[in-house]
């Protein structure tokens, strides 16, 4: 009896070498369409094309191919039941026994930048899914493979005659999961295509129903801390490469995300030094090697095993001056030869490259809650759409007006409560996530103190209004000549009173930046 074996793929890698040993060591037949059996044949195998084979035509520009009860019928029948058996005959349908398909590229075609509805539209899948959720559905019988990475454990499977049942239940698990995704990224197409009309029904960028079916990306050693269990999903190595050290943990994770945020604020070369996913340094120079002088002049002990990003690629000066301290992962788009020579030597030390196109601006938050999740936009590179305004009878300094614009880019990436006191281009004391904002504010004085910076002549910058006068004079008294914050307060006017009363410059925001 004829062994058959149906291959349509859009992802052609692997395909030639896995249906050569179908045929040459496990003596199968091939079916298959279009572009697929092209190549095969090319490569000469022999293949009976699926309209050869049902006797009906690819009709409506291939839209309908594979919609056929020989195709389906092969896929159902059930092996074991006599009346299966006796109608697949009576039809002269004969079994298919292993599939491979992988769907067209929805998810990439929709990514394109301003592409076109109907390529789109063109590129839904109707016939895969289908085949795959036949054969998966009878994976007692069928072998479904959706990916080209388990070509080899399917031959492997098959030759030693062993684990091929349980294979076929993985892979039909994984069939099920892919269909459930690509679903998935065309409603979400849909629903976003939607709210770009007027229609009420569906809120801008937020789906009626949210899914998430993402794929194990690797088992973490552990999570926050060592007795809980955790794992990461999704494509965060797509965006990364680890070029040394050793595995990321769930907090290294976590850090990379933040430092990625921040450090995708700035143009210049910029160093940014993390902590918890607190800033506890940040600078903008001529060189980096400069640049991380003044990140690093912030605040001593808190780099101490702290993250650092940078937005240049890294060279060797940078390289000789971060290998004094201990730090637990560095990101850069970048390392020269020279850099990764003296950080090989520190064989624990995580390298992140970060790669382009990481685009976090475009990005969602997703925080589990109490029966659900919170989504929402990130809050990234938003200074440009603020519209900055003097309140105070003295206007800023082109100095003052550097460093409130820079102060104001950090404090968005500090834990509220928020106070970021800063110089031209560089930190100059933080205080993070305290109870209120005039301790904030005392911490991040302090801090300064304790690193023997002056905060004569900074700024002061603050993620949300001071709601009294005391954090402005704090500040003031601190030694801040100007501040930036959203305003809003009932007691904004006593605030740009006090301002005025100190000749402090103020420059309302109209934008909160809190980050819980």
């Amino acid at each position: 009896m004829d062994k058959y074996a149906l291959l349509s793929v859009s992802d052609k890698t692997g395909l030639v070498e896995f249906a050569s040993a179908l045929v040459g060591k496990f003596g199968y037949r091939l079916l298959s369409t279009g572009g697929t059996a092209k190549l095969l044949q090319e490569q000469g195998l022999s293949v009976q094309e699926v309209s050869d084979y049902t006797g009906s035509p690819e009709i409506m520009d291939g839209r309908v191919k594979t919609l056929h009860p020989k195709i389906h019928g092969g896929l159902l029948c059930r092996r074991g039941d006599a009346r299966h058996r006796e109608e697949a005959e009576a039809n002269s349908i004969s079994m298919i026994d292993l599939v491979v398909v992988n769907l067209y590229p929805f998810e990439k075609t929709v990514a394109k930048p301003e592409v076109a509805r109907e390529e789109a539209i063109e590129n839904i899948d109707i016939g895969g899914p289908s085949m795959l959720r036949s054969a998966a559905k009878n994976h007692e019988s069928v072998t479904v493979v959706c990916d080209p990475g388990d070509y080899d454990r399917v031959l492997e499977a098959m030759e030693q005659e062993s684990g091929l049942k349980e294979l076929r239940r993985e892979l039909a698990r994984k069939v099920f999961a892919r269909t459930a995704s690509y679903d998935r990224a065309i409603a979400e197409y849909f629903e976003k295509a939607a709210a770009m009309e007027p229609d009420l029904s569906v809120m801008a960028g937020f789906p009626k129903q949210y899914e998430l079916s993402l794929s194990k990306a690797a088992d973490l050693r552990y999570g926050e801390n060592p007795h809980q269990k955790a794992a990461l999903y999704g494509s965060f190595f797509d965006h990364f490469e680890k070029l040394q050290g050793k595995e990321l943990s769930y907090n290294n994770i976590i850090d990379i995300t933040a430092a990625v945020y921040l450090i995708g604020e700035f143009e210049a070369p910029t160093v940014a030094i993390l902590k918890h996913t607190n800033p506890c340094g940040v600078a903008t120079a001529a060189t980096l090697a400069e640049a991380w002088e003044e990140a690093y002049a912030t605040d001593r002990q808190a780099p101490f095993g702290g993250i650092i990003a940078i937005n240049q690629t890294v060279d060797e000066a940078l390289a000789s001056k971060i290998s004094e301290i201990f730090s637990e992962v560095i990101i850069a788009p970048g390392f020269s030869d020279q850099a990764r020579t003296l950080f090989e030597k520190k064989k624990n030390l995580r390298l992140m490259a970060a790669r382009p196109g990481i685009g976090a601006e475009a990005l969602q938050e997703v925080r589990s809650v109490i029966g659900g999740i919170l989504v929402q936009d990130t809050d990234i590179r938003s200074t440009g759409g603020e519209k900055l305004r003097v309140v105070t009878r003295r206007q800023p300094t082109d100095k003052e007006w550097k460093a409130l614009l820079f102060g104001w880019k950090v404090v968005k990436h500090v834990k509220s409560n928020a106070i970021v006191y800063a110089g031209a281009e560089r930190t100059l004391g933080v205080g993070a996530g305290q109870m209120s904002r005039v301790d904030s504010s005392k911490i991040a004085v302090w801090k300064a103190g304790e690193a023997g910076l002056s905060l004569k002549g900074s700024i002061v910058a603050s993620d949300a209004f001071f709601p009294f006068p005391d954090g402005l004079i704090a500040a003031g008294d601190a030694g801040a000549t100007a501040a930036i914050q959203p305003g809003g307060s009932r007691r904004d006017d006593e605030v740009i009173a006090a301002a005025d009363e100190r000749n402090l410059a103020m420059v309302f925001t109209g934008r909160r930046h809190f980050r819980h």
